[in-house]
């Protein structure tokens, strides 16, 4: 048998399952409030969602909380072998969990599933690859991980550079690869800026970026296995789509050519950009685009020769790229002014 459910029942458990994917807390007031119903009325909502298997609920009174349930999980280990190949994968395990999904959100995770399985294979230097997906009503979460040597500390080793925090800056750029003939570096770039969430933690270093928050994230934390692990997560209702994010970076003839280059991960712990050797360091590869937009977002201040190496120096040697800086606070703003007009601070 089957029972009709009327709009706004639907609409009151649309919005109930959204609250939770905010706040696990007080969701019945906040419900009752919104809607103009009673608690025991939301309380009700709360149950079907629970007996559908939509919602978990533990603790009583102020300590009530509500959680996503999952509604599907998979687990899956492949051999780095010949043959392997990430689309094939997709096609014949992954890709019927995301077929009740709307188009755009399909799209999002073929594309991230695709380009960090294909990483894996031909540059983990690993012998194995492990896949998770969990889903529930609100989300998608995949895992990938490897038991490679580490994506940073490959990139460390094949760039040659100081530190492995550096890895994390020149991916952020985009266009960062160890293997030209075969990628072009644009996967994890386009990747981190689909899905909601996107990191990486390798070794000590964690990666993260957040739709929603104008930070990158690089922490260092306790880990002393070299294995990769990334993890993207999407909302089933985003309406963002590829090609939105392709022709963000893209000119007119869809090349990569733009680029944000997030300026506090030139900075260590406490460091405060003030040197030129710090400039030239967020300046590697950025000679590979026609525009770069330096987001100043958290950073108080910088130093004249910091500026002065990016916004003079530079741009002198190369008047063919646009060099623009964005979030910049005006303490910011006025030296780099200055060193765009000659003058010294």
């Amino acid at each position: 048998m089957t029972y009709k459910v009327s709009a706004r029942s639907r609409e009151i458990r649309d919005f109930i399952l959204k609250q939770v994917f905010k706040s696990p807390f007080q969701v019945p007031l906040v419900t009752a409030k919104e809607f103009g119903i009673s608690r025991q009325a939301a309380h009700r909502h709360l149950r079907k969602l629970c007996n559908d298997g939509l919602l978990t609920h533990e603790g009583r009174g102020p300590s009530s909380r509500y959680r996503l349930a999952t509604t599907n999980r998979l687990h899956r280990s492949y051999a780095i072998a010949p043959g392997l190949s990430e689309d094939v994968v997709w096609t014949n395990e992954i890709k019927e969990l995301f077929d009740p999904l709307q188009d755009n959100v399909q799209e999002i995770c073929f594309y991230g599933f695709t380009e960090m399985f294909n990483n894996a294979i031909d540059h983990s230097e690993g012998t194995r690859i492990m896949v998770t997906v969990t889903q529930t009503a609100m989300s998608s979460e995949i895992w990938i991980s490897d038991d490679g040597r580490g994506i940073f500390n490959k990139l460390q080793r094949d760039l040659g550079l100081l530190d492995r925090r550096h890895a994390v800056l020149e991916l952020a750029k985009g266009k960062l690869t160890t293997d030209p003939e075969r990628h072009t570096g644009e996967g994890i770039f386009f990747t981190s800026r689909m899905f909601d969430r996107f990191a990486i933690l390798s070794g000590d270093i964690f990666f993260s970026h957040e739709i929603g928050d104008p930070r990158d994230w690089i922490l260092e934390v306790d880990g002393n296995n070299s294995s990769t692990n990334v993890v993207m997560r999407v909302r089933h209702g985003t309406d963002r789509r590829t090609l939105d994010i392709f022709d963000a970076y893209a000119d007119q003839d869809y090349g990569f050519t733009r680029t944000v280059v997030p300026v506090r991960m030139a900075r260590y712990e406490q460091d405060q950009l003030v040197s030129r050797s710090q400039a030239k360091r967020l300046l590697a590869r950025v000679d590979r685009f026609k525009m770069v937009l330096f987001d100043f977002t958290s950073v108080e201040s910088i130093g004249h020769s910091f500026a002065d190496e990016i916004f003079r120096v530079f741009a002198l040697a190369h008047p063919d790229i646009e060099l623009a800086p964005i979030h910049a606070n005006t303490r910011i703003s006025l030296m780099i002014k200055r060193v765009r007009s000659g003058l010294q601070a």
